[in-house]
Order: C-alpha cells, then structure tokens, then sequence
C-alpha cells in the first residue's frame, strides 16, 4: 500500500507543467498510459529486481523513480502542451501564499514519513533517513531565501517555500544512504543547483507554472548522482565515491542518464498520441474563463 501512494502522487507532480491547458477526460487517458509505460517499468527496474538494481543502482526514496520521472515528463508536456494563454492585464502569480505555506508544511510532514519508510522497517536507517529529510528542508531553504535576498534585494515566502522542496527532492535518493553532514552539503548544494534551474526555465520561457522540471527533475537527478558520491557503508552498506567506490558514481550516471532519455521520449510519445487521437488542450477563451466551471461546474474561488 505503501507504494501504491507513491505511485499515485508522482504522475500527479507533473500537472503544473500543463496546469491550465488540458481538459480532464485527456489528463485521465495520460495517467493510464503514463503510469503503465513510464512509471511501471522505471520502478521495476530500480525497485523490483530489474537490471538497474541488479547493477547496483541506488535510489532510497525516488529520486530517479518519482522525481526525476516527473521532472522529465514535465520537460516533454512542455513542449507539446505549449504555453498557457491569458487574459489581457492578468499576470501570472500566486493565488493564496498562505495556502501554499500550509501545503508544504504538510508535505514537508509527510515527507517526514514517506523517506524513512524506504527502509522498510523501523531501525536506524530509517532514523537516519528522518533526520536526513528533516535537515535537507531547512538548509536548502536557508539557500534560496538569501540567495533571493542578494540577487533581487527581497526574501520572498514563495521562495523560500520552494527552498524547501528542493531541498525535501535532493535528499530523496539519498536519505538512508549518506550521513547527516552529507545531506547537509547535498541540500545546500540543491538550493543553488535547483535556483539555476528556475532562472534557466524563465529565460528560455518555458511554461512549467509550479517549476516541476526545475526543482522534481533538476533535484531529483542531481540528489540521485549525490548518492554515487556520498554513500558510506556504515550508515547502509552501500559505498560510494567518498567512501572508496568511485564506480558507484558510474552507475548513478548511468542510471540518470538512462531515466531522463526513456521518460522524456515515452511521455512526449503519450502526449502526441493523444494530441493526434483526441483534443490536449483546451480551447483559448476557456483557458481564460478558467478550466474549473468548464469541466466541473465549479470554481475554486468566488472572488465578486
């Protein structure tokens, strides 16, 4: 059971990458497709006895398996989704920050339970995966707000609540495998490598509304190549680079490299299929009035 909510949240992740701009009855055939032809077999091959985990690929909580999927998917939708259109004068911003803090505390809880839960019983790696979690969260947080603070001269609540999932993303392969001083450094070093990301997708414009490829897919696949670096024996027999197995570091890279290839190429195949056999996006003026009453007969907010 445990890991069919891991199943079910990661296709949900990719949604702010085409938030907007597909209708439901199209979201539900790609979580199908997507689900069968994309997470099945990576959590097979990393997971359930496959060849990368005959390998010896590591990836604790699912960096590769959920957020670097994510990431990746997103990547593809935004290229075939396109970007969203908006009404005149309407700017593209947040609609409840308090809202938004709330759902990352609750996340950030539930990541408190979802990473140590990778050990699959209650000993010290699960322990050591807790505090990993918990560290990670507040140290790439720290990172994005002063880093905000220096370039833009302001340390939003946004962005510091993105620090967060960075941080929570990057520490997720690697939660029951480093030592607390490494995910410390890891965090730290996610904070800045998932604000890059940011910055390089709003300088290309791409549309991906809650930065799923930068912070799921960046972090994700960066946390996963940390493990190959900072895995040490005592905390869960695996070794890596620091630990006197630089081979370990070859075999994360391939197994990102191999992750971000198939996911990319299957999801953008999924999206053109249904782009040829149905409708993936709406039409303009209902993007503008809002996908919600459209589809569901309801809106979210009543703001008149």
């Amino acid at each position: 059971m445990f890991q069919l909510t891991v199943a079910a949240l990661t296709p949900a992740l990719i949604t702010g990458a085409f938030a907007d701009r597909v209708p439901f009855g199209s979201y539900l055939v790609f979580l199908v497709f997507w689900s069968l032809l994309v997470y099945v077999p990576l959590a097979h091959w990393i997971w359930g006895g496959g060849f990368l985990q005959q390998w010896g690929v590591l990836d604790f909580g699912g960096g590769m398996v959920v957020h670097g999927a994510a990431g990746f998917s997103a990547l593809a939708a935004i290229y075939v989704v396109k970007k969203r259109v908006f009404a005149p004068g309407e700017e593209e911003r947040p609609s409840n920050i308090p809202l938004i803090a709330i759902g990352l505390g609750l996340l950030w809880f539930g990541w408190l339970g979802d990473n140590p839960a990778g050990a699959l019983k209650a000993d010290g790696v699960a322990a050591q995966a807790f505090v990993n979690t918990f560290i990670a969260g507040g140290c790439a947080m720290v990172v994005w707000m002063f880093t905000d603070w220096v370039r833009v001269g302001k340390a939003s609540m946004v962005g510091s609540l993105t620090g967060v999932l960075a941080g929570l993303v990057a520490v997720t392969p690697c939660a029951g495998f480093v030592p607390t001083w490494a995910a410390v450094f890891i965090a730290l070093a996610a904070g800045w490598v998932c604000y890059g990301a940011v910055l390089l997708r709003k300088k290309l414009d791409w549309d991906d509304s809650l930065d799923v490829w930068g912070i799921h897919g960046v972090g994700g696949l960066f946390g996963s190549l940390m493990v190959g670096w900072f895995a040490y024996g005592a905390v869960n027999g695996a070794r890596g680079l620091m630990d006197g197995n630089p081979g370990q570091m070859g075999l994360q890279l391939a197994a990102v490299g191999i992750t971000l290839t198939y996911t990319f190429v299957v999801t953008y195949t999924i999206f053109k299929v249904i782009d040829v056999l149905g409708s993936l996006r709406v039409p303009a003026a209902v993007q503008v009035k809002g996908l919600d009453e459209e589809f569901h007969g309801e809106t979210a907010y009543v703001l008149d």
